[in-house]
């Protein structure tokens, strides 16, 4: 895995004894940071743009790490499948071990209250996402919810019962050990029922994690297959017939 340094901004890869690192879990927009960027970056330039565009100053002293994990920007070479196979069946792992998650909202507002039925925070596009929901539920550690500004709105704790109201997910998953065992197999097909990926694919691809299942992503599949597929595999490992309910 490649873990971003906060001080010098460089990647670096670790296959063991890998470092404390917390992790960054936002929406894509315009002007996302590449690994392609870091890489072949120039240095006066790009550094400032990198700063800008993941936050990563303005977190990296909160935790006490020295390294900011990006999962779906500039710590994947995207060029590269077996890179992108590897992080995609790994990446419920990568937010379960983090520690701590970092929560970027650029459609959010600190100065609003969160529980204001017409809040910023509760219209979130994060929360309408397919890869947000594992990303949600997966950190062991601290969830914390970030503002356009990178100030804190609150915790996965604190606002538990608002995290929880876009879909049938309980509170009881976000305030307890994470226990995806106890949850039949149509219960979480439900929390991502009304969630949206940009590829048609990645609906089911970003389940993997919920249901422990590792399978090639095989973008060009289609929708149809891919979900398919993983029914495929739920099935081989589980004998929970809710499957066939959902």
């Amino acid at each position: 895995m490649y873990l971003l340094h906060t001080t010098n901004l460089t990647l670096q890869s670790f296959y063991a004894e890998i470092p404390n690192y917390a992790i960054l879990s936002h929406t894509w927009g315009e002007k996302e940071v590449t690994f392609q960027d870091l890489q072949n970056r120039d240095k006066d330039k790009s550094d400032r743009k990198i700063m800008a565009g993941n936050g990563s100053g303005s977190t990296s002293g909160k935790n006490g790490t020295n390294y900011f994990f990006l999962m779906d920007s500039c710590c994947i070479d995207k060029s590269s499948s077996a890179e992108l196979s590897e992080n995609i069946n790994s990446m419920y792992r990568l937010y379960e071990n983090a520690e701590v998650c970092y929560v970027y909202l650029p459609d959010a507002s600190s100065e609003e209250d969160p529980r204001d039925p017409g809040s910023r925070f509760e219209k979130s596009r994060w929360f309408t996402r397919g890869w947000t929901l594992q990303e949600l539920i997966a950190p062991s550690a601290s969830v914390v919810f970030l503002d356009h500004s990178w100030e804190e709105i609150g915790t996965r704790y604190s606002l538990r019962d608002v995290a929880s109201g876009k879909s049938p997910l309980g509170q009881r998953l976000l305030l307890e050990d994470g226990d995806l065992t106890k949850y039949s197999i149509a219960q979480k097909m439900s929390w991502a029922a009304f969630r949206q990926t940009t590829r048609e694919e990645d609906r089911a691809y970003s389940l993997m994690g919920l249901f422990d299942i590792c399978m090639p992503p095989i973008y060009g599949e289609g929708g149809a297959k891919a979900f398919m597929r993983l029914q495929q595999e739920i099935i081989k490992t589980s004998d929970d017939r809710s499957i066939f309910a959902w």
